[in-house]
């Protein structure tokens, strides 16, 4: 009983605190816990964003809903519910999940030759299409989540450049890194897939080799570009490279 005159005494903090006090309202990030992060789960689970358990620690689900959110919201994307995500969450209104369909449209879309862990390789001759396709595309925005030529986040634009060519592989970045084969720095070569790593540990950023210490990738600043792999900012979070041709 007690446990759920809690949940809702927290639930009401949204309805009933006035706009000083979201402003004044603690700014949550990964791994904060408390009072604040079940309130703020619970909120975004109202809000039909995927929440599996309230258990007031900001854990990866959580940052994943809080980025999705602000996604939404057309607030900046980082992750951390700080006063302006609070305001937005007070005011917002549920969504209409049309996620799941819309993804499926996107896989089911082109017929392709599967790159997975078990046949992780294609062919050489298919390179120089795969560059050129994900040249084209230079300037489109970073979205998240985004799979399409209206924005992209970093593993949707390459499984989108791939699926042109009929080749299909995997959705997100970890998932991309566990196919081919592993190569050093000194060996990449054009069409080598390259990995860094950015707002989590291990492999949350990709792009494409393209030859001369360059790669083209969707930036979160600047859409998709082309950097150096050198340039001090991600020289260091560097962390591998996979070869998927033969």
């Amino acid at each position: 009983m007690k446990l759920i005159l809690y949940s809702i005494i927290i639930t009401s903090l949204f309805v009933l605190l006035p706009p000083t006090a979201a402003n004044a309202a603690k700014s949550l990030s990964q791994s904060s816990h408390g009072n604040e992060v079940i309130a703020l789960q619970q909120q975004l689970k109202r809000l039909n964003y995927t929440i599996t358990s309230i258990d007031g620690i900001f854990g990866l689900e959580t940052k994943q809903a809080v980025l999705e959110f602000q996604r939404d919201q057309r607030i900046k994307i980082n992750g951390i519910v700080d006063g302006q995500t609070w305001r937005a969450l007070k005011k917002a209104k549920p969504i209409v999940k049309k996620r799941a369909a819309a993804s499926a449209i996107t896989q089911t879309k082109y017929p392709s030759k599967p790159v997975t862990e078990s046949s992780p390789f294609i062919t050489t001759n298919m390179v120089p299409p795969i560059i050129k396709t994900a040249k084209h595309y230079i300037g489109v925005p970073y979205q998240f989540g985004g799979t399409t030529p209206k924005g992209f986040d970093c593993s949707g634009y390459l499984q989108y450049v791939f699926a042109q060519q009929k080749i299909s592989i995997p959705r997100t970045a970890d998932e991309q890194y566990r196919l081919g084969k592993t190569i050093s720095r000194s060996a990449l070569q054009s069409g080598d897939l390259v990995f860094f790593t950015t707002y989590e540990p291990g492999p949350s950023h990709c792009g494409i080799y393209i030859g001369d210490g360059k790669f083209i990738h969707t930036s979160s600043s600047k859409g998709v570009r082309i950097d150096e792999l050198d340039n001090s900012y991600w020289k260091p979070k560097y962390i591998g490279a996979k070869r998927i041709t033969k």
